[in-house]
């Protein structure tokens, strides 16, 4: 289907995150994560249906996942009424609810109601690399253990599952579509016309957490939905006690919005981009035996509950390394910038060799002592949360992983390894510096026994949520999928 068979058609996409440091940490206000944002992405397209006062919502990826809905206004008062299903959707009738009430405030009922008045059909989906995508590798017979074998996936194929069953790989998955669907609901109701203003930004990051945080029951950290707003950067969380008044099911229409305004300065997050420097390119895997992530952070707070010096002192120090790769990664790209040259030919020799065999060089030039600072910084990083490990009986860097990430540090170009977030058994990223080592690493990766490792294909990207062209090529896909 094109654009051209609809009056109005919207296109939002956001992206998934990878949180290279400040797993934990990020859940207090005195510390900050670096969270990098990713080429994989979620997209809500939104069209007329001409069918009166009814929105429609798709996710064609999964099974029993159609949601129907009744909406109109009167006396500026949101009517919403869902239909019955056997697999309802929290994330989006939360989304929806909260966000046309927020739209109503803010346009009036005359213009609400002439858009709901042509009924809406909704589709969200989102890249194949939210999922393990196993189900589809196996019935098509290809290796989950090969690159090569997520490059012949259609885009935004089937999950052969539900919403419920499906195994997803840690990119931030509920995040993105909640993000996704704010922006798309925001601009089809032209609230505002682009993505541009540092104020509609604002305003779909205070909903999007609130609805976030409504749709799983309690406050988190916010630097996923932050990550799918903003793209790559410095994150530190808001202050919690923000949603406290308004984590109500009925919560007063006026209050909602005015709390969640972008002119509220109770919001005290605070978002620094950053790119990642110049040919660093970050690599990940789905570790295919899952991990329940409130029940790490769960166990860690109450070891950091139990035991508050101890993890003071800890978290004190894991933070002071955790800004500390992040300076160094600020450090990188002012050199690369002011002096290219030495910066290319510098990483093209420690390329040569794994950084666990780079020789310090008292006299060597700026960029060899920033990026042996950053990998003797990061070691310190994974020292302190296999340490944290120990301590709590959480497995934030299990043994297999740790034996695993080790053996890619030993890959010539391997700058980095991890387990990203809380850790466990989801995913691992590598940041590598050329080709040769990123060849290298999933060559490690294939050949690995101690766990199923499956590589996905997106980078590091650190573009925030945007608006798609529904006439431009990515457009033209998702109006086909959906």
């Amino acid at each position: 289907m094109s654009s051209q068979q609809y009056d109005h058609v919207t296109i939002a996409s956001a992206p998934g995150k990878v949180l290279l440091a400040g797993g934990y940490l990020v859940l207090d206000q005195q510390y900050t994560g670096l969270v990098i944002g990713t080429s994989a992405r979620f997209y809500t397209i939104i069209h007329n249906n001409n069918i009166q006062g009814t929105i429609n919502v798709f996710s064609p990826q999964f099974e029993q996942a159609t949601w129907n809905y009744t909406v109109f206004s009167e006396q500026s008062q949101l009517n919403f009424i869902a239909s019955e299903t056997d697999s309802p959707n929290k994330f989006v009738q939360t989304c929806l609810q909260f966000t046309l009430t927020i739209i109503l405030q803010l346009i009036g009922s005359n213009q609400f109601n002439n858009i709901v008045n042509k009924g809406m059909d909704i589709s969200i989906i989102g890249d194949n690399d939210f999922y393990s995508q196993r189900e589809e590798l196996e019935k098509l017979g290809l290796s989950i253990k090969k690159a090569s074998s997520r490059e012949k996936l259609t885009p935004f194929c089937d999950t052969h599952a539900t919403l419920g069953t499906v195994n997803k790989t840690g990119l931030g998955s509920s995040a993105a579509l909640t993000t996704s669907l704010v922006a798309a609901l925001f601009l089809y109701f032209d609230v505002f016309k682009n993505l541009d203003q540092e104020k509609d930004l604002t305003l779909v990051h205070n909903v999007a957490q609130y609805v976030h945080c409504f749709a799983q029951g309690k406050v988190g950290s916010g630097f996923d939905v932050s990550a799918a707003v903003y793209g790559s950067h410095r994150y530190q969380r808001f202050d919690p006690t923000i949603l406290t008044p308004i984590m109500d099911e009925n919560v007063d229409p006026i209050e909602l919005t005015k709390s969640l305004s972008a002119n509220n300065k109770s919001w005290d997050n605070k978002v620094v981009s950053i790119d990642m420097p110049p040919q660093f390119q970050m690599i990940l895997a789905d570790i295919d035996a899952g991990s329940h992530t409130p029940t790490l952070v769960s166990k860690v707070l109450k070891w950091r509950k139990d035991k508050p010096e101890e993890a003071t002192a800890l978290w004190n120090e894991l933070g002071a390394y955790n800004t500390k790769v992040e300076q160094h990664f600020r450090e990188l790209n002012l050199v690369a910038m002011h002096d290219s040259s030495t910066y290319n030919s510098t990483l093209a020799r420690l390329a040569e060799l794994p950084a666990t065999k780079w020789i310090k060089n008292e006299n060597g030039n700026k960029v060899e002592q920033l990026m042996m600072g950053l990998v003797t910084d990061f070691c310190k990083v994974r020292e302190l949360l296999q340490k944290m490990s120990a301590a709590t009986g959480v497995p934030i860097e299990p043994i297999e992983q740790t034996k695993l990430l080790d053996q890619c540090m030993e890959v010539p170009g391997t700058i980095m390894a991890g387990v990203p977030g809380a850790g466990g058994y989801d995913a691992i990223f590598c940041i590598v510096i050329s080709e040769k080592a990123k060849q290298g690493v999933r060559q490690v990766w294939e050949q690995w026994s101690g766990c199923s490792v499956s590589p996905l294909l997106c980078q590091a990207d650190s573009n925030g949520v945007t608006m798609i062209n529904p006439a431009s090529p990515m457009g033209q896909v998702c109006l086909r999928r959906s």
